[in-house]
């Protein structure tokens, strides 16, 4: 029996490395192939062993390094504060909607549940925000519109507030006098680290990789994020290496276009990718709890 019962943990755990392998081979073939010359890329594809490496496409990348660490600040600026302007709206939410004997309450959560099956458009939206708001070119447009609150992260949120945090304890804080505030600060918070972090973290990622607000919104080139800056760059390589006008040969030559792509992807994905491990034992936890019950 304890035989049997140790060579299923050692199956168990094969088949875990084996699927720990598979998800991370591609980003092991995103990096190595960021620094393979690009002539090997060319003759011999992506490669997790490349035959020759090179530092093109870096150089290529980080040919104007004020540039890229101008475009890191303005993305770090627009996912601070976003993120944690979220995360109070949609904590503020979330948590009153949890109340049962909230006014209105089945009305308020239909029209949550409405923005996610319908929405006014783009061109609405962009008229709205540009000639109401008037947030065009400024760092506003990077961080309000479609980002700033989702109704899926308000419902888990919601659902955590609900299922996994008792209602005896909130009504022995009111008992002793704590008005709705009171509680969520110091009653609800405190135990709702896990669902806090988790929706933090998938916002933080929103903000980090959104370039459609960019695109949209912002056409001063100071407010340009990391990947507003990066899709640019790569629409510019593919100009130079299609372009027709007799250039294609030196373009070819000097714009390396398929190390590019993965460098590019490299330098958007490794700072997400450095913060995740610190993250990941909330993020797990409070997606499951937070989604166990409707």
């Amino acid at each position: 029996m304890v035989s049997t019962k140790k060579g299923f943990y050692v199956f168990v755990h094969i088949v875990m490395i084996a699927m720990v392998i598979i998800c991370l081979f591609p980003f092991l073939i995103m990096i190595m192939s960021s620094v393979t010359a690009e002539n090997t890329l060319i003759t011999n594809g992506y490669s997790a062993f490349p035959e020759k490496f090179g530092l093109e496409a870096f150089q290529y990348l980080f040919n104007d390094p004020f540039m890229i660490l101008r475009a890191y600040s303005v993305t770090v600026l627009v996912t601070v504060p976003g993120t944690l302007l979220s995360l109070i709206i949609t904590t503020l939410f979330a948590y009153g909607l949890s109340i049962k004997h909230l006014p209105y309450r089945n009305a308020i959560s239909f029209f949550l549940f409405f923005t996610m099956l319908f929405n006014g458009g783009t061109v609405p939206s962009y008229m709205i925000w540009t000639q109401i708001f008037h947030i065009k070119n400024t760092m506003a447009a990077l961080i309000f519109p479609r980002l700033l609150v989702f109704a899926f992260y308000v419902i888990i949120m919601r659902t955590y507030f609900q299922t996994n945090i008792p209602e005896e304890i909130k009504e022995a804080a009111q008992i002793d006098g704590a008005g709705e505030f009171t509680v969520l600060r110091k009653v609800i918070l405190p135990m709702a680290i896990p669902i806090i972090v988790s929706i933090a973290m998938m916002v933080g990622i929103s903000y980090w990789n959104d370039w459609i607000n960019g695109l949209y919104y912002v056409t001063d080139s100071k407010l340009f994020s990391i990947q507003q800056i990066l899709n640019r760059m790569i629409q510019d390589a593919r100009f130079l290496t299609t372009n027709t006008s007799g250039v294609e040969t030196l373009a070819a030559g000097i714009v390396p276009n398929n190390g590019l792509k993965m460098a590019m992807a490299a330098t958007g994905a490794i700072p997400i990718m450095i913060l995740l491990p610190f993250f990941q034992k909330y993020y797990v936890k409070g997606l499951t709890l937070g989604a166990v019950k409707g």
